[in-house]
């Protein structure tokens, strides 16, 4: 059972309460719940908050037209409301961009980022790919492109083997709200102008993970990423595509762990 913030941001925390918090934001027209196999493993050693982006899930309608400020403010309000002073953030496709920015507006309240299957610098080609995506989800809704991203998002053995988990990401996604869907596809596609080889340099420590059939953040874009991130590290899962977290998500959830443990048990010792 979700709790809703002042502003309307619908979000669970649980994990020992005077443990190191991390935070887990979710993609496009998805919810929190794409974080229930990793709430388990990650919230036996820390404070686990996982929310709901503006508009998605049980959080309420944006106020204005998103970007990824406004989506990085969203986080910070959420932040100041719990009290929460300093967070890792672990952050999927948008919510690997929303990261990024929060990192770079707020890098005292950041110990750690994990930016996982995150897009970053396309080629023009690719970037009008993404760009003609949602001019037809501006026409269309979530369902105008629903099949196609299924078939980018997983692997043919797993659409094969595992339809009731496609009926449920269907049905999240279809249940968006059309044009704050579309709004933040918008965000998607022409956000990551904003995070390529920022003034300021991300300075937290960082993990960033991909899958190498990811035709949308590609393993030569988790290189570009950690490139511009001085202490940061890159690991490719091998074979899966986008939603890998969900196929396989102990192939995450290890790693991740591994590194949560590396980075903030160092902090919490100071």
């Amino acid at each position: 059972m979700a709790t809703i913030s002042k502003e309307g941001t619908a979000y669970h925390l649980t994990g020992p309460q005077n443990a190191p918090v991390v935070v887990l934001a979710h993609g496009l027209g998805l919810n929190r719940q794409t974080w229930d196999r990793f709430v388990p493993v990650l919230s036996e050693q820390y404070r686990v908050l996982r929310y709901d982006l503006c508009g998605h899930g049980e959080s309420a309608q944006p106020i204005c037209i998103p970007n990824l400020s406004v989506l990085s403010d969203q986080l910070r309000a959420l932040l100041d409301e719990l009290g929460i002073r300093r967070c890792a953030i672990i952050g999927f496709s948008l919510g690997g961009m929303i990261n990024r920015r929060f990192a770079m507006d707020h890098p005292d309240r950041v110990s750690a980022l994990v930016i996982l299957n995150s897009p970053h610098e396309r080629s023009p080609e690719a970037q009008r790919l993404v760009e003609d995506r949602a001019a037809q989800t501006d026409a269309g809704g979530p369902a105008a492109t629903i099949d196609s991203t299924l078939e980018r998002w997983f692997t043919a053995d797993f659409r094969a083997t595992r339809p009731d988990v496609l009926a449920q990401i269907r049905t999240t996604v279809l249940d968006n709200d059309p044009v704050n869907f579309t709004r933040h596809r918008q965000v998607l596609a022409q956000g990551v102008i904003e995070l390529i080889r920022p003034g300021s340099p991300i300075t937290a420590p960082t993990l960033v993970i991909t899958c190498e059939n990811d035709s949308g953040s590609t393993p030569e874009m988790s290189h570009a990423i950690a490139s511009e991130i001085p202490q940061s590290r890159v690991l490719i899962v091998p074979e899966l595509q986008h939603m890998g977290l969900m196929e396989r998500p102990e192939l995450f959830s290890t790693p991740i762990l591994r590194f949560l443990i590396q980075t903030l048990g160092q902090e919490a010792a100071q």
